[in-house]
């Protein structure tokens, strides 16, 4: 649709006004004769905004966008000022309302945005922060060895790394049959959909824990992986004790290969903010710790995707699909799929936007 013609808003009857009335419309006219270059303009750049986004858009028109709205915001306040006629006020309060959704106003709707979170801006915000994933695998390597090694070398360990509730009868000294117990499917998926929230809000909670634990240089949230991490250690000692090792790997592959990997995105985000505030190069440190901080924000909201589809696949899949091989078979496609969405697929980006 075209953009109104000025004429249309400031047409003129033909009959004789008052002199007082004539003298305000010569004001008025000389008032706009004056601005009308620029208010045409940036009703040219918004209407072509609202029609079509940013592609339509040239580089220069874009720059000229703020200084172009903020004249025509000091003109609507000279017109009510002055009180300049009707028909020029209430044009100009149009394009100043349509001029600040551009300028200020949010970018794209929720479709919009949900659309490019997962058509690219998600998997881009993980690739930002590779160094710290590399940290955080390490990290949560370790941990896993330590567990290890410190069961294998005092029991007592295993009932400080490994809660009462969760332990159960997985204990030292169970016996093999007892630990298969504990890998066994469900007969029924009653109730599954309750045990699968609360699965979720356990694993929303470590995530978001280890997310806001970075403000104070990433320790925290390093420290927090290492606890998780040593816990899984020592309960591959205790099934590997029994020759259970593939058995439990394939148990946990259904659901760990998204939640852990969940887990230690957030614990990235968490040390990206810290290590920017520790090492903010040319930066101011705020300013810095702002950047990681929407980079990690994004990463975030895809965790909280990752822990609902853990808990989804911990419930149901892990609980009724038996057998080693279909289990590794579930837990291997999720681990290829994360995989290639944030490492492999690179989709070319839309407009300008932060990585």
């Amino acid at each position: 649709m075209k953009a109104p013609v000025l004429s249309a808003w400031f047409g003129r009857g033909a009959m004789a006004a008052p002199p007082d009335i004539a003298g305000a419309a010569l004001r008025s006219d000389r008032f706009r004769l004056e601005r009308e270059g620029e208010w045409r303009r940036l009703e040219s750049i918004v209407t072509r905004m609202e029609s079509g986004g940013l592609k339509r858009i040239a580089d220069d028109d874009l720059l000229a966008l703020p200084a172009l709205y903020r004249t025509a915001a000091s003109s609507l306040a000279v017109a009510r000022e002055t009180s300049l006629d009707a028909s020029t006020l209430a044009y100009l309060e149009g394009l100043v309302q349509r001029a600040w959704f551009q300028v200020y106003g949010p970018p794209k709707g929720f479709a919009a945005w949900l659309r490019d979170f997962v058509l690219g801006g998600w998997s881009r915000a993980v690739r930002a922060i590779w160094l710290d994933i590399c940290i955080t695998m390490f990290v949560m390597v370790a941990g896993a060895i330590v567990g290890w090694l410190l069961v294998a070398r005092e029991e007592a360990w295993y009932y400080r790394l490994v809660p009462g509730g969760l332990a159960d009868t997985r204990v030292p000294g169970a016996s093999r049959e007892e630990l298969l117990a504990t890998l066994a499917t469900e007969e029924s998926a009653i109730g599954l959909s309750t045990f699968a929230a609360n699965l979720f809000s356990n694993n929303a909670a470590v995530c978001i824990l280890a997310f806001a634990l970075g403000f104070a240089f990433g320790i925290p949230s390093l420290l927090l992986m290492v606890h998780n991490m040593a816990m899984l250690g020592a309960i591959l000692w205790l099934f590997a004790g029994q020759g259970l090792t593939a058995e439990l790997s394939a148990w946990l592959s259904v659901h760990g290969t998204t939640e852990i990997f969940g887990i230690m995105l957030s614990g990235a985000a968490g040390l990206h903010i810290g290590r920017s505030m520790a090492f903010p190069g040319t930066r101011p440190v705020l300013t810095a710790a702002a950047e990681a901080g929407q980079r990690g924000a994004v990463v975030m909201v895809g965790v909280v995707v990752m822990m609902i589809i853990a808990a989804l696949l911990e419930a149901f899949p892990r609980q009724l699909v038996d057998g080693t091989g279909p289990r590794f078979l579930i837990g291997g496609m999720m681990l290829a799929f994360w995989l290639a969405y944030f490492f492999l697929y690179r989709p070319r980006r839309a407009g300008p936007e932060q990585a």
